[in-house]
C-alpha cells in the first residue's frame, strides 16, 4: 500500500442472541452475533488532522492532540464516542513510539435503513471499534489482533458510555457467533484508572473476560425481525438494575433461570442439537418476559410477544435480541421451510423480516 493511498476498514453490527441483562453479572454467558450490516471507516494522508462523520452529516471537523486527549472541533455531543476513541487508540500508539502523521478519518455507517431508522444492531460500538482498527491497520507496523482492537475499542466506549457488557465490542472486534462473558465496567474502569498505561491494561489480564467462537447446527435456520419501533437499551438496563437492588431474590432467580436457558443454547451449540437450541430459546424468551414483569418494564412488546408466538406455531422458538422493548426479534426454525413460513406470517403481522447472516470476520480492511 503506498503510504498517500486511503485505507478502508469495514467493521460488523450485531445482534444478541442469548443471555441478555444477565451478562452484566460476572462470570454470566451470553450468545451475541455479527452481523453483515457495517461500519465503514476510511483513513488518508492529510495536511491537517480532519475528521468527517458522514451518518451525522458532520464533514470535515478539525481536530487535534495535545496534553494526551484528542479535541474535535465542534459542540456536536455526538462525536465524544468518536473523540474518546481516537484518544484511547492515539495514546496507545504514543506509548509505543509510534507519532502519526495527520490524517484525515471519515466514517460512514449502515446499520440503519435509508430513512434513518435504528434497527439496533449497535452502532456506537461499531464506530468506535472503526476508529479503532483504522488508525490501528495505517499506523501500526505489523497487522493488529482481533484482541488488540476489542480491548482498546472496550477501553474507550466504557470510558464514554460509563456502563455496558461489551459483547456489542467483541461482536464487531472478532466477528461470527460468540460465547462471550464481559469484562465487566465497573472492573474496567477501575483498572483503567489504576494503570500506569494503556498499554499496560491492554497486556494484562482481564479476570472476567472470555470469548469463543462457536457455530449454529447446520440444521437449524434464523429469522430475524424487526417490529418497527426503535428501544433505549440504557433505559430498560437502569430499571432492570433497580430491581437488583430493590428485590434482590427475583434478581438472582432471573440470573439462575438466564443462566439455565443459555446453558442448554449452548449444550445445543456443542452437541448440533437444533431442538436443544430451541429449548433454550424458549427458557430465555421466559426468564426475560419474567423479569420485565418484575421490574415493570415491558421488554416484550405486543409485537415481540407476536414475533416469538408465530416462531412457536411453526415449531420453533422467538425472543427479543438485546434489551427488548422494540427493536428486533430473533427466531430458531428446525427447516427452511417454516422459516419461509414464519417470515410470511410476520410480513402479515406487520413485522418485518430483516434479510441479516452472520458476519464471519471482525474489523477488516477491505
Amino acid at each position: 500500500m503506498l503510504p498517500d493511498s486511503p485505507l478502508m476498514i469495514k467493521v460488523p453490527g450485531k445482534l444478541m442472541i442469548a443471555g441478555e441483562f444477565a451478562v452484566l453479572e460476572e462470570y454470566q454467558k451470553l450468545v451475541v452475533m455479527a452481523v453483515d450490516r457495517f461500519v465503514f471507516a476510511t483513513i488518508k494522508e492529510s495536511r491537517e488532522n480532519r475528521l468527517s462523520l458522514e451518518t451525522f452529516n458532520l464533514n470535515d471537523m478539525e481536530w487535534h492532540y495535545e496534553s494526551n486527549a484528542v479535541r474535535i472541533n465542534t459542540n456536536d455531543k455526538r462525536v465524544q464516542f468518536v473523540e474518546e476513541a481516537m484518544t484511547t487508540v492515539y495514546t496507545y500508539l504514543k506509548e509505543n513510539n509510534i507519532t502519526p502523521g495527520p490524517f484525515h478519518l471519515s466514517i460512514r455507517s449502515e446499520l440503519d435503513d435509508a430513512s434513518g431508522r435504528k434497527y439496533g444492531l449497535g452502532s456506537s460500538a461499531a464506530v468506535v471499534t472503526s476508529v479503532v482498527a483504522a488508525i490501528l491497520q495505517r499506523f501500526l507496523l505489523k497487522k493488529p489482533s482481533d484482541s488488540l482492537i476489542f480491548r482498546l475499542a472496550a477501553i474507550s466506549h466504557v470510558k464514554t458510555q460509563g456502563s455496558g457488557s461489551g459483547a456489542d465490542v467483541a461482536a464487531s472486534s472478532y466477528g461470527g457467533f460468540l460465547q462471550y462473558a464481559s469484562f465487566q465496567a465497573d472492573w474496567l474502569r477501575s483498572a483503567y484508572f489504576e494503570a500506569e498505561s494503556i498499554s499496560e491494561l491492554v497486556n494484562r489480564e482481564w479476570p472476567y473476560f472470555h470469548v469463543q467462537p462457536i457455530k449454529l447446527p447446520e440444521d437449524l435456520y434464523m429469522c430475524v425481525g424487526w417490529t418497527g419501533m426503535p428501544a433505549s437499551t440504557q433505559q430498560l438496563v437502569q430499571k432492570i438494575s433497580r430491581l437488583k437492588t430493590a428485590q434482590p431474590p427475583l434478581y438472582k432467580q432471573f440470573l439462575s433461570n438466564s443462566e439455565k436457558a443459555v446453558s442448554i443454547f449452548l449444550n445445543g451449540i456443542n452437541q448440533e442439537s437444533p431442538s436443544l437450541v430451541i429449548d433454550g430459546t424458549k427458557k430465555n424468551r421466559q426468564a426475560l418476559a419474567e423479569v420485565g414483569s418484575h421490574a415493570g418494564v415491558e421488554i416484550e412488546t405486543p409485537a415481540l410477544k407476536t414475533l416469538c408466538d408465530l416462531a412457536e406455531d411453526y415449531g420453533g422458538a422467538g425472543k427479543p435480541s438485546g434489551a427488548g422493548g422494540g427493536d428486533c426479534g430473533i427466531a430458531f426454525l428446525p427447516s427452511r421451510e417454516k422459516a419461509e413460513k414464519l417470515t410470511k406470517a410476520w410480513e402479515q403481522a406487520g413485522i418485518k423480516p430483516l434479510n441479516i447472516v452472520t458476519s464471519q470476520t471482525g474489523a477488516i480492511e477491505i
